[in-house]
C-alpha cells in the first residue's frame, strides 16, 4: 500500500471515530434533558425534614418570595400575619406559623403575666378557626418579659393557668400553639422563657398536645448550648424549631459555630414530624443562595 493510499485510509477512520464520538456526545445531551437528574441543585429532595423560611428574613414581596423558594425544596413560610395566608398556600405553600395579630409588643406582652391573658387569649380565640379555615396548624404565641413582682414559680404558675384556658378550644379546631424560647442575653433582654427547663416545666404543667415549644436553636445555642442532648431528651414538649447562625443570626454555614447538619440529622431520627424554620439574617448579597443552602445543610 502506497503512503498515499495509507494517509487516506487513515483519514478516513480518524474521520468515523469523530462522528461516532459527536454523536454519542450528542444521545447523551438528548438523554441528559430528556430525564433530569432528580438531585439536580435547583430543587433538592425532600429529605426527613419539612423546611420552611421565616416570612422577615427578606424583603422580596410575597409572592415573588412564595414562587422563589418553593423552587428551592421550602414546604413553607413561616411567621406570616393572617392577611397574608391565602397568598402562601395560593402559591403551594403551608403557612407553617401564623400570628394571631400584628401588636407591636408581640414578644414582651405574654402569659407570665396574669395581667395579659385576656387579651392574648382574645386574640387566640379569634384567630383559631380563621386558622383552621386556612389550614394553618401553628400559631405562635409568648412567655413575656420578666416582671419584678413575678417570681420563676409564679410565671411558670401563670403561664401554665392561661395557657389551659386555650389548649381545649385549639385541640378542638386542630390547631398547636407553639410557645417560643427566646435569648435574654442578647436580643430579648428580660424575656422569660430564655431556658429549655423553664419551657419544658409550663409544657409538662399544661400536659396538652396542642401546646408546645417553639424551640429556636440560635437562641438556646446562646443560652445553654448542648442543643442536640437538650433536643434529643425533650422532643416530646418540641412542636417547631428556628435556625440561625451563632453568633450574628447570619447563614447556618461554617462561618458559625454549630454544626446544623448534625442537628437537623438528631431532630430527624427523634421522628420529628412538625417544621424547621429557617429564621436568619443573610451576610451573603444574595440571600437566595443563603436560604438555598440552608435547605441543603439541613436536608437528612
Amino acid at each position: 500500500m502506497s503512503d498515499q493510499s495509507l494517509g487516506l485510509t487513515r483519514r478516513a477512520a480518524l474521520g468515523r471515530i469523530a462522528a461516532a464520538a459527536a454523536f454519542g456526545a450528542t444521545s447523551m445531551l438528548v438523554s441528559a434533558q430528556a430525564s433530569p437528574s432528580k438531585t439536580s441543585p435547583e430543587r433538592l429532595p425532600a429529605g426527613r425534614l419539612k423546611q420552611s423560611l421565616s416570612r422577615w428574613t427578606s424583603k422580596e414581596p410575597l409572592p415573588q418570595l412564595c414562587s422563589r423558594i418553593q423552587t428551592m425544596g421550602f414546604s413553607g413560610l413561616d411567621l406570616v400575619h393572617v392577611d397574608e395566608w391565602s397568598v402562601v398556600t395560593d402559591h403551594g405553600l403551608a403557612v407553617s406559623m401564623g400570628y394571631p395579630t400584628r401588636r407591636d409588643n408581640f414578644i414582651a406582652m405574654g402569659f407570665n403575666d396574669p395581667a395579659n391573658h385576656a387579651v392574648l387569649l382574645k386574640e387566640l380565640e379569634d384567630t383559631i378557626p380563621l386558622a383552621r379555615k386556612a389550614g394553618v396548624k401553628n400559631l405562635i404565641t409568648m412567655f413575656g418579659n420578666r416582671r419584678a413582682d413575678i417570681d420563676e414559680k409564679q410565671a411558670r404558675d401563670n403561664c401554665i393557668a392561661g395557657l389551659s384556658k386555650i389548649a381545649p378550644y385549639a385541640a378542638e379546631n386542630g390547631i398547636t400553639l407553639c410557645v417560643e424560647l427566646l435569648n435574654s442575653k442578647v436580643d430579648h433582654h428580660g424575656y422569660q422563657g430564655d431556658s429549655t427547663a423553664f419551657g419544658v416545666a409550663v409544657m409538662k404543667g399544661i400536659n396538652s398536645p396542642n401546646v408546645k415549644l417553639l424551640y429556636d436553636i440560635y437562641h438556646m445555642q446562646i443560652m445553654e448550648g448542648d442543643v442536640i442532648r437538650t433536643v434529643r431528651d425533650n422532643i416530646a414538649w418540641i412542636g417547631h424549631f428556628h435556625t440561625g447562625g451563632v453568633p450574628g443570626r447570619h447563614e447556618i454555614d461554617g462561618t458559625q459555630e454549630l454544626n446544623y447538619h448534625a442537628v437537623a440529622k438528631a431532630i430527624a431520627d427523634a421522628d420529628f414530624q412538625g417544621y424547621i424554620a429557617h429564621e436568619f439574617v443573610p451576610a451573603n448579597p444574595d440571600p437566595f443562595a443563603s436560604f438555598a443552602d440552608a435547605v441543603r445543610i439541613c436536608t437528612v
